[in-house]
């Protein structure tokens, strides 16, 4: 088990599915541990069963897409606990899937300011913070299978999360010399509210007929097991790896 003591993660979308399980994995191996996502009640539930357990926990309410929001987050990690050497981009939303005849704007810039853009404004403030101490770190942003396939009314979700790609690639080869690496984790099928809300707009008869049998494993992946990946590209294990994208999916980009 990677001993994570003394050393502190930020996790942006922390108040359910593969933010939550990320840190509570991060706690488990001895982080301190500071989560941020809109909900206040969820983040403070999850603060309180990371302390049940003996960790560390602190949780500030925050919106990705606010520079200022952003700002605040990264500065109440280095206030609360003095330094800052992990950090996870995983805040995301699906927003309103549409044909790009009927997609608005409004729905346009929601979904790319919180998944893109509040993903940049995470990194910018994060590596400031990181380059600031001197000290290194990681940062893991999280993308999706979508990050290379498209679907039928999916223009703003899957152009944020294709995106992602070209974001992480580029601040990995700025960062890589100061001692910071940056890794893209794109999951695929994971048992998260989004996902649940995804299967009831498909309907069960048409998800289990045609979504879970392209995946290898035949079944949705959980949390925690892309909480373990995320947490892998943030430790010394993974020393030698940065830029690059790895895909947790069961096998369903192979098949598609």
């Amino acid at each position: 088990m990677t001993d994570m003591s003394g050393k502190v993660a930020l996790i942006t979308g922390a108040s359910s599915g593969i933010g939550r399980a990320t840190a509570e994995l991060f706690a488990a191996k001895g982080a301190k541990v500071v989560v941020a996502a809109r909900r206040q009640d969820e983040l403070d539930s999850l603060v309180a069963d990371i302390e049940a357990q003996g960790g560390q926990a602190t949780a500030i309410q925050t919106d990705v897409a606010v520079t200022a929001d952003v700002e605040r987050m990264v500065a109440h990690a280095i206030k609360t606990f003095g330094r800052l050497d992990y950090a996870v981009n995983n805040a995301g939303i699906e927003g309103r899937f549409a044909s790009i005849t009927e997609l608005s704007e409004a729905d346009w810039d929601q979904v790319l300011g919180i998944n893109l853009k509040g993903t940049f404004l995470g990194m910018q403030h994060q590596a400031r913070a990181m380059l600031a101490a001197e000290n290194g770190g990681a940062i893991v942003n999280v993308g999706s299978i979508n990050s290379f396939l498209g679907f039928p009314t999916g223009a703003s979700y899957c152009t944020s999360k294709h995106g992602l790609i070209g974001l992480t690639t580029s601040v990995s080869a700025e960062l890589a010399s100061q001692g910071i690496r940056v890794n893209l984790v794109c999951p695929g099928i994971i048992d998260t509210p989004m996902h649940h809300r995804a299967r009831d707009l498909l309907g069960d008869e048409l998800y289990d007929q045609n979504v879970l049998p392209s995946v290898h494993l035949q079944r949705a992946g959980q949390p925690q097991e892309i909480a373990e990946a995320i947490v892998f590209l943030c430790s010394d294990a993974a020393s030698y790896i940065t830029g690059t994208t790895l895909t947790p999916d069961g096998g369903l980009t192979l098949t598609v």
